[in-house]
């Protein structure tokens, strides 16, 4: 694990890339939100960014929350970035304020109920499989609008918008799924658009996303 003066100079560099990425495409740095991916990281390294700077963080993995937050000392909104099993859909919804991943009504409906057991509304987004691959989660494109309509009507959940995981290309090539899932946003009338990771943040960013998702820019390669 990096010490935390260097993961406060990452964040520092990394909100430097998103600073000029939103003046690149003259948009204000305020509506780029940044989480920070702390999968494999342990709760010190949660800690050393959020007093860095980091309001926001992300986990792939509901039990790695688990086990992970009750050590982390200082308050973030915590977001959930990986595939949910629906079997853990109570737990997910008990350890984070975001739930990105969610692709099917089924999900959303187990997400539900977990979140009237809370007597919270759970925020979500719906992931789109862009790149349109057969090993990856997500709603293909043109179902999109259905889950949207189907999704918002259900009270306990708050659908914020789309996320996804493109296809893993150069940063250049990967400007037209980012452009097509913009477009959706746009036509679906949504919020948020969760897109970018590390290697690609600052051309997500030029193409419309409002978060990124970036971990190996701000914690190091992980082990």
């Amino acid at each position: 694990m990096l010490d935390p003066e260097a993961i406060r100079e990452n964040v520092r560099a990394v909100e430097s890339r998103i600073a000029a990425a939103c003046a690149r495409a003259g948009r204000d740095r305020n509506d780029v939100l940044l989480i920070a991916v702390t999968k494999t990281f342990p709760s010190e390294a949660v800690d050393a960014a959020i007093r860095a700077g980091i309001t926001d963080v992300g986990e792939n993995r509901v039990q790695e929350a688990r086990d992970k937050k009750p050590g982390v000392q200082t308050a973030a909104r915590w977001h959930l970035i990986g595939h949910l099993q629906s079997n853990k859909a109570r737990d997910a919804v008990r350890l984070f304020d975001v739930i990105q991943a969610v692709d099917s009504v089924e999900l959303a409906e187990k997400i539900a109920r977990a979140a009237d057991a809370e007597k919270k509304r759970q925020e979500i987004l719906i992931e789109v499989n862009v790149g349109r691959e057969a090993q990856k989660n997500g709603v293909e494109p043109e179902n999109a609008g259905a889950l949207v309509k189907q999704l918002s009507a259900i009270p306990s959940l708050h659908l914020r918008g789309l996320m996804a995981i493109p296809p893993f290309l150069e940063a250049d090539a990967m400007r037209p799924y980012f452009r097509e899932l913009r477009k959706l946003r746009e036509e679906l009338a949504l919020e948020q658009l969760s897109m970018g990771m590390s290697d690609d943040f600052e051309v997500a960013i030029e193409e419309g996303s409002t978060m990124v998702r970036v971990g190996r820019a701000i914690f190091g390669s992980r082990g």
